[in-house]
Parts: structure tokens; C-alpha cells; sequence
């Protein structure tokens, strides 16, 4: 029978868990190791790529310093949290604010120090990151547009980093990277839409807030659109192999997913939607290895 004092214990890294996202953490981890070894260096044989230290360096800094991007996020949110997922919020409460904020320091510190083993411009950039990172949580998700945005660009510049360090620029890096912003934004859309409560009560000026629910539908129902353009895009002049039936696949859904949302009148509904898409994004990072499957059995050297 487990005691009281291993349960709270327990309860003590759920919460830890909850509050730095560590799912997100995992799906970033591998968006960087399939972009790495299939888009950004498909020559090299995958062995040299994925037993780069460097490379490995790199992920530990981007670990990290999400994990203390997820904790300063939460510190900020405490009060529409309450409000908007009181349920998760009683978890993530078994953590102090004085621990999180000891763990936001030292974790931040940690990814600079992992950054530097590879380049002081590495380290530079993940400090520019942080502290992005730390200013969108105090103010810019409080502005209407910037806010969804800047939460948007941060979603991918781990990515970018990649780019600089293996030196490897091309017209459909930037591409991939439209239709992910644009999902991306359509997401940070809906969470603004699933917590219009708490934004009401706290002054955030979202999009729902200032706007209105029915033009933040149309607006998501636009960038849905735009999704369309990239897709198209990637299909029509590139060589993306079998990953063409992801985007196939998410021509397909998301028409749909404009349906739900146009009908959507509860928070339960934007919630559906917001995993709904989450699904698509996962399933994206991992239709990566569709650019060329056949490397996973004859490109390792």
C-alpha cells in the first residue's frame, strides 16, 4: 500500500510533469531529430547525423529551455487557470511558486550552458529564445494578434536553430515551415477561444475577447484555408515522396474541422478541435520519415 508520503510525492512529479508539458517536450525532441536526419541532411548517412554530439547538445538545450518556457507560462497563468482548467490547476498547485521559479532559473541556466558546448552564438540565441520565451508569458499574449503570433514563432524556432547549424537553407524548409505556422496559429486560435472565460474576467485582449466569438471562427476558418496553399505548394513542385498523403490526408480533415468549428458552441467543443489538431501536428512530425523511408533500413551508413 503506498504511504501518504510517497503519494504526495507522486502527486508532486504529475505535477512537474504537467506543468513543463513533458508530451510536448517528447514531440519537439523528435521533430528536431526526423528534421535533422530527413530534411536538413538527407545525404549523410543517418548513424553520422544522429550520433552528432553536437546535435545532441542542441536538443538538451531546446528541452530544457521549453520546460522553462512551460513553468514561467504557468507562473503568469495561475489566475486563468484557476478559472479555465481548475482541474489541472489543483495539480500543477502541488508545486510552490518559489520551486517553480528555482526550477525556471536553473533549468534556463542549464540550456545556455548546453547551447555554449557547441557555440557562443549558439548560446546567444537560446538566451534570445528564453528570454522571448519569458516576455511573451509577462505581455505579449496579453495583445490582441501579437500575442497568438509570437506563440506561433515560438513553436518553431527550436527548428531554426537546426537550419543555422547544419547550414542547410532551402525553399521547402520555408514552405514546411508556412504550413506549420498556419496551423499553428490556428491552434493558438482555439486556445484562445477555450479560455474566453478567464481572458474575459483577467483583461487578456485576445482575438474572441475584443472581436467576438464569430469573427475569431472566421479567422481560424481562414488560416484553415490557408493551409490549403503550402499543401498545394508541397505536392505540386517537390519531391516530398510518400509524405504527399499527409497533406492528402489534411486537405481532407480540415475542411471538416472548419465545419466543427463554425458550429462550435461550448468550451468541450473548441476542446475536441484543439486535439483534433494537436493529432494533426503529431502525426505530421512523424510523416517527416515519409520523405524518404527507405533510409530507416539503408541509410544508417
Amino acid at each position: 500500500m503506498v504511504s501518504r508520503p510517497q503519494k504526495i510525492i507522486l502527486l508532486k512529479l504529475l505535477s512537474l510533469v504537467s506543468v513543463v508539458r513533458g508530451y510536448a517536450i517528447a514531440l519537439m525532441i523528435a521533430a528536431q531529430l526526423f528534421t535533422a536526419a530527413f530534411i536538413l541532411s538527407p545525404e549523410a548517412p543517418l548513424s553520422e547525423v544522429l550520433l552528432s554530439g553536437n546535435l545532441w547538445w542542441l536538443i538538451l538545450a531546446t528541452a530544457l529551455s521549453i520546460a522553462g518556457g512551460y513553468i514561467i507560462n504557468n507562473f503568469y497563468d495561475q489566475e486563468k487557470d484557476l478559472i479555465n482548467r481548475p482541474r489541472r490547476s489543483k495539480l500543477d498547485q502541488m508545486l510552490r511558486q518559489q520551486t517553480k521559479l528555482s526550477g525556471y532559473f536553473i533549468l534556463n541556466f542549464a540550456s545556455v550552458l548546453a547551447a555554449s558546448a557547441v557555440s557562443f552564438q549558439a548560446a546567444l540565441f537560446f538566451s534570445g529564445f528564453i528570454f522571448l520565451m519569458w516576455y511573451y508569458s509577462h505581455r505579449l499574449k496579453k495583445i490582441i494578434f501579437i500575442g497568438n503570433l509570437t506563440s506561433a514563432i515560438l513553436s518553431v524556432m527550436p527548428l531554426f536553430i537546426l537550419v543555422v547549424y547544419f547550414k542547410s537553407f532551402s525553399s521547402i524548409i520555408v514552405v514546411h515551415a508556412c504550413f506549420l505556422l498556419l496551423l499553428l496559429a490556428s491552434r493558438e486560435l482555439l486556445k484562445d477561444l477555450e479560455n474566453l472565460t478567464g481572458d474575459l474576467v483577467l483583461g487578456y485582449k485576445t482575438i474572441p475577447v475584443v472581436y467576438g466569438v464569430r469573427w475569431a471562427k472566421i479567422i481560424g476558418i481562414l488560416l484553415i484555408a490557408l493551409t490549403f496553399v503550402p499543401s498545394m505548394v508541397l505536392i505540386l513542385y517537390y519531391d516530398i515522396h510518400a509524405m504527399r498523403y499527409y497533406f492528402y490526408m489534411t486537405m481532407a480533415i480540415l475542411p471538416y474541422g472548419a465545419l466543427l468549428l463554425w458550429r462550435a458552441r461550448e468550451r468541450r467543443d473548441y476542446l475536441v478541435l484543439h486535439a483534433l489538431l494537436r493529432l494533426g501536428i503529431i502525426v505530421g512530425v512523424f510523416s517527416i520519415v515519409l520523405l524518404n523511408p527507405e533510409r530507416l533500413i539503408y541509410g544508417w551508413f
